[in-house]
């Protein structure tokens, strides 16, 4: 007798409900589950295989001899650890993410997932693949053409079942695009209970959502492959959608251990190269790019985690300058708004400094201004302060109109001023993506598990006769990633060196 996946799979929910049994990869490679199975006549076997059948035999193949759409511990143990589907996150946390959101789901509710479709940059030429963040963070599924349904089954935590349809194996397609997992692996890897051809999900699809109680998604008639679909079958039904984005980032929004831990190595990482940097004199804005995007990759990184700002001068006015085509002038100071990403998880840093080394009395005093303020709102990023970023924006900006008011500026009450030379927000969400979870708002108190960025500046117009003479043209932008402790808070990016002593000590 052999059980069913999705049997087997509601069992192992149960064992893990009562205890810390953790879950490998694929489900039937679990030691511990062995015994609850023993009354099988097919003997147990631990390690991931898949049979291939020819006209006359079947052969049983090795997956670290097969190509995946993505790496698995078999093919890439350099990149991942045994259990892991992505790097530094498990097959169990994936589990307990979509546990948590069926949890958070009506009686019979439904939470329906549309892929990422692979963007183009122009004509055939197509950009590397990322995977739509949601669905990344409830499956660990990264390829295109895929669908994937939560379907809540009961009251319970783990009272769910999950469908993920996505391409099968074509040997003549993947000669041309680079393998794919298939159905199989979407079972055996990624732990789905059911899987189906996603050109068939007109089929597949109906059956499925005729016992729903209530559905949520984010997809449109425009979301590619299956968005028509979807929304017409919706309507067909008489199942009007609500959001879904709203649920699965205020589960986003809260960063587990191992979230934590890949955002640290990012910071550590992508603090260490910046540091690096400013030990070195640099005579391009490319340059100094260059050297940034290889020191994250060659350090262990993905690569960068968005396209840096490098900005020389009164460039750096320019919030989102991202041209880094310039040259440098030795007088001038550099905005560099860099950070590197690891298993999908970014950090955020901007450092400013003097491309000769050496802070100028003007450049100092903006730079000791803004670094003020800056280390004030850090200390602020803890449960216990009962503050949200928005408070936190609110103190920014009465603690920089104060330095300001120190150095001679006009920055009184009503007048506009402040607005100018400090036009954004002091930060925001961080985590999967730079800006994380959008629509989260900034006005709930932050709590332990956060991820924010603290990002004061001042930005004196080039021009701009309001302000003093000396700082005209200057643009200083101090940013950290912190996660939020209930007691104090967890610096991200303090490999990144930013006092004024640290900086010039690097060119001694």
């Amino acid at each position: 007798m052999q059980l069913p996946r999705a049997v087997l799979r509601q069992c192992s929910r149960r064992l893990r409900s009562q205890s810390n049994w953790p879950l490998q990869p694929r489900l039937q490679s679990a030691q511990s589950f062995i015994p609850a199975l023993s009354s099988l006549s097919t003997p147990w076997r631990p390690s991931r295989t898949y049979a291939t059948t020819t006209t006359t035999t079947t052969t049983t193949v090795s997956a670290a001899d097969l190509e995946f759409g993505q790496p698995v511990y078999e093919t890439h143990p350099h990149i991942l650890q045994p259990g892991e589907l992505t790097p530094g996150i498990t097959a169990q946390e994936y589990h307990e993410r979509r546990s948590k959101l069926a949890f958070a789901l009506p009686e019979n509710g439904i939470a329906i997932l549309a892929s990422s479709d692979l963007k183009y940059r122009s004509g055939a030429v197509f950009f590397p693949f990322r995977q739509d963040s949601n669905f990344l963070y409830l499956t660990g599924f990264s390829e295109p053409d895929s669908l994937a349904i939560i379907q809540k089954t009961g009251p319970k935590p783990g009272d769910y079942v999950f469908h993920l349809f996505c391409r099968p194996k074509d040997p003549r397609a993947e000669q041309w695009s680079g393998p794919w997992s298939g159905l199989q692996a979407a079972e055996d890897v990624f732990n789905a209970d059911f899987t189906g051809d996603i050109a068939k999900v007109e089929t597949l699809l109906p059956p499925i959502l005729r016992g729903a109680g209530k559905v949520y998604t984010d997809i449109t008639p425009s979301t590619p492959v299956t968005g028509q679909l979807v929304t017409t079958l919706l309507s067909h039904l008489h199942l009007p959608p609500a959001p879904l984005a709203g649920l699965v980032h205020s589960l986003r929004a809260i960063k587990s251990p191992a979230e934590i831990s890949n955002m640290r190595h990012a910071g550590r990482v992508s603090g260490r190269a910046i540091t690096s940097a400013m030990r070195r004199s640099w005579s391009s804005e490319k340059d100094l790019e260059a050297y940034l995007n290889y020191a994250f990759t060659s350090h262990g990184l993905s690569g960068p985690a968005y396209v840096p700002v490098v900005a020389g001068g009164s460039r750096g006015n320019m919030i989102h300058y991202v041209h880094n085509n310039r040259l440098l002038n030795q007088d001038d100071m550099v905005l560099v708004d860099a950070g590197g990403e690891y298993g999908t998880y970014i950090t955020d840093i901007t450092r400013t400094w003097p491309v000769n080394g050496k802070f100028s009395a003007a450049q100092r005093d903006l730079y000791e201004a803004v670094l003020t303020v800056q280390r004030k709102m850090v200390s602020l990023c803890r449960e216990n302060a009962a503050l949200s970023l928005d408070q936190i924006h609110r103190a920014t900006e009465a603690g920089l109109r104060e330095q300001l008011t120190l150095l001679g500026f006009d920055v009184s009450s009503g007048s506009g001023r402040m607005d100018v030379l400090f036009p954004h927000h002091v930060g925001h969400y961080v985590g999967l993506d730079v800006h994380d979870t959008p629509g989260y708002s900034r006005s709930l108190t932050l709590r332990q598990g956060h991820a924010v960025t603290i990002e004061p500046g001042i930005y004196v117009p080039q021009d701009d006769e309001r302000f003093p003479e000396h700082f005209r043209g200057l643009a200083v932008r101090i940013e950290d990633s912190v996660v939020v402790d209930v007691e104090s808070p967890l610096m991200l990016t303090t490999e990144a060196v930013k006092e004024v002593v640290d900086i010039e000590a690097l060119r001694e």
